[in-house]
């Protein structure tokens, strides 16, 4: 079942889960929908190296890491936006975190990312691959972005860049903790300290 506007509200305010920062918890605005949450682009941007190997092989783990090391980090602003050029690819997160727990005796949620079609009519892909948010995730939320418009397309802090279609899990999963668990950087660590910065 999806939730709609006001049940997310209700669940936020019940502590069901949590999306932080939103500013406020009013239905009838921004960044609600009537069955989904905007959710905005972060301040860094990840853009994998043209140097990686010819063959990518991920048979023996370590995924964050791996793009960690061959990626390089880029901070952005409204003064300086990223811009990502026709046909490129670069990762980013969301600018909330965000928080499904599984408690026993309590409902539990999960959800889905999807693009937004505003992006999407200049050829805007966000999360194309991944959608779901487990229930038990916590963090910030790794978007995969790639522009296949004909265009450059700037990428700026906070703007909206996806929507959160939260939906009710039926049962009690048992915890099966992603390697993503916790993150708050696209390659999926909690921080990345061997990524190139420039």
């Amino acid at each position: 079942m999806i939730l709609s506007n006001v049940e997310i509200v209700a669940c936020l305010k019940d502590g069901l889960f949590k999306i932080e920062p939103l500013g406020h918890t009013d239905p009838s605005k921004a960044p609600f929908n009537t069955s989904s949450v905007d959710l905005k682009l972060g301040t860094t941007i990840t853009v994998p190296l043209s140097d990686t190997p010819a063959q990518i092989d991920i048979r023996s783990g370590g995924i964050a890491n791996y793009l960690a090391r061959h990626s390089e980090k880029k901070e952005i602003s409204h003064d300086q936006p990223y811009s990502l050029m026709a046909h490129k690819f670069v990762l980013g997160t969301t600018y909330e975190h965000v928080n499904f727990p599984i408690e026993s005796g309590k409902m539990c949620y999960s959800a889905r990312v999807e693009g937004r079609s505003s992006l999407a009519r200049f050829g805007i892909l966000v999360h194309f691959t991944a959608p779901t948010i487990h229930a038990g995730f916590e963090g910030n939320i790794a978007l995969e972005i790639i522009n296949l418009g004909p265009s450059p397309f700037l990428l700026f802090p906070q703007m909206k860049i996806c929507q959160l279609i939260i939906e009710e899990v039926r049962g009690t999963p048992v915890a099966i903790p992603s390697q993503f668990q916790g993150q708050n950087t696209a390659a999926g660590l909690k921080s990345e300290p061997t990524c190139r910065i420039k």
